[in-house]
């Protein structure tokens, strides 16, 4: 394939890609967005690989054949498990720039010393400290999210630790700077790897210290920088379709952390460096308080009475992959001409839009899900509001306790219904590690029990008062 069809090719995955996203907007068209990213990039790796020495084809080939088998694996993952597969695939991402970076100045280095221009050593320094960066703080997302017991949930920290982490990024950004002005030395190559050490470094200080109450920010955000060395990557190949792919890939990602932290009410600063869910005092405090409890007979019979119910999934819902038993329930109810809802939080879940994925698996009407701002100004008619495993964007201190480390955050205003019942396996706190004073409400009950096999018995006794 000569370059002009090789460029004409990249401009048609380009414009595919920006489909993409644009299709991904709804889920009608989601799906459509899906298979428009899959050709583009088909088209990207066949025009590149057209381009290559007939020699080089088998390297090519190779690492591609290599990466089917894990590649399946990973796509095969339940919805669970999205998310910590979704930082995984940051951190190969940013692995491979950083990777392809460290190549290049090498090979340049050794053979093509007038090629170390101060334009591309600037897109090598910031590819190699994105990339290597985005991996090892992929690595520890995708090990919080998956509970891996060597890795903490709650964030770790010790006094002075912001000021290590930014005295080391500093240092790196120093060190690049030294490249820069001077790539062809020995004393460079050396700098050069401890960039890579420092990145490498810098990357696990900086999520170790983020509990999991932030991961959807978190994801959102090393997606951006695995965007971001993406487009430093193309600067370094003049490769006009990494950039752009990589710019599309950086904006959305950035774009997405800007929406979770105003879901928030906090800046990427406090997400970044606030150690948000290190206060787990007040959870011990929470249990010699007084609250209610039902079983599902008697949950089912408040549901049947009632004319509007909200429902406000979490979490908990998915880990028991209740979503099913859920759209069974949804049925059964609005069958009886009861108004069922669905309100979602921004950050509910482990990674943005995970509960819209699970209801969406369950074919649940898209129709039915409202947004927080929606559903907040309709709770407080709502005769009952369902909180499948929801904790911490339920929580009403949230509005009112300064003390609380989700204090100014918006949740969803379920204790303003008439009666909320929560499903939830035990009083324990949240991911923020505090206590939900939802729960010791007077109109609250709790329902105590896995969410599958609990909305599964209120399913049960549903069906048979239908009879």
């Amino acid at each position: 394939m000569n370059a002009v069809l090789v460029q004409l090719a990249y401009l048609a995955a380009t414009a595919l890609f920006v489909l993409s996203l644009h299709w991904m907007n709804t889920p009608k068209t989601a799906r459509r967005g899906v298979f428009s990213g899959v050709a583009a990039m088909t088209i990207a790796v066949l025009a590149t690989w057209s381009g290559a020495n007939v020699t080089r084809h088998w390297w090519v080939l190779i690492p591609i054949l290599i990466a089917v088998a894990p590649g399946i694996w990973l796509s095969l993952v339940p919805l669970t498990a999205v998310p910590q597969r979704t930082a995984l695939s940051h951190a190969f991402g940013g692995l491979a720039a950083g990777l392809v970076g460290t190549a290049k100045y090498f090979y340049w280095l050794n053979h093509e010393t007038e090629a170390l221009t101060a334009f591309r050593m600037t897109a090598i320094i910031l590819e190699i400290i994105l990339g290597y960066l985005t991996f090892t703080g992929s690595l520890i997302a995708a090990g919080k999210l998956q509970e891996v017991k060597w890795i903490p949930q709650r964030p770790w920290v010790y006094k002075g630790q912001n000021y290590v982490n930014l005295g080391a990024f500093a240092l790196a950004v120093l060190f690049g700077v030294l490249v820069i002005l001077s790539p062809g030395t020995t004393t460079s190559a050396v700098l050069f790897v401890l960039i890579i050490v420092l990145s490498l470094n810098f990357g696990w200080m900086l999520v170790m210290p983020i509990g999991g109450a932030d991961m959807p920010t978190v994801i959102a955000i090393l997606n951006s920088y695995a965007g971001l060395s993406a487009v430093a990557m193309g600067f370094v190949l003049d490769n006009k379709l990494l950039i752009t792919a990589g710019a599309l890939d950086g904006s959305s990602g950035l774009i997405l952390s800007i929406i979770m932290c105003r879901a928030m009410n906090r800046s990427f600063a406090n997400v970044l460096f606030g150690a948000f869910g290190q206060v787990a005092k007040k959870a011990a405090a929470g249990e010699q308080k007084q609250y209610k409890s039902e079983n599902a007979e008697g949950a089912a019979q408040m549901l049947e009475q009632a004319t509007r119910v909200v429902i406000v999934p979490g979490y908990g819902m998915a880990v028991a992959q209740a979503q099913h038993k859920v759209r069974e329930l949804y049925d059964l109810l609005s069958k009886r001409g009861i108004n069922v809802t669905f309100a979602i939080h921004p950050v509910a879940g482990r990674m943005p839009g995970h509960m819209n994925v699970l209801l969406a698996e369950a074919d649940i009407p898209y129709e039915r899900l409202q947004e927080m701002e929606d559903a907040n100004s309709e709770l407080p008619q709502t005769d009952v509001a369902l909180v499948i495993g929801a904790n911490d964007v339920t929580n009403p201190a949230a509005r009112h306790d300064k003390t609380s480390p989700i204090y100014g955050m918006p949740i969803i205003d379920v204790d303003k219904a008439r009666t909320v019942m929560v499903i939830k396996r035990s009083m324990n706190p949240g991911f923020a590690g505090i206590d939900n004073e939802l729960y010791y409400m007077p109109n609250t009950l709790m329902l105590f029990g896995d969410a599958k096999a609990f909305v599964g018995e209120m399913v049960k006794n549903l069906s048979g008062a239908g009879h």
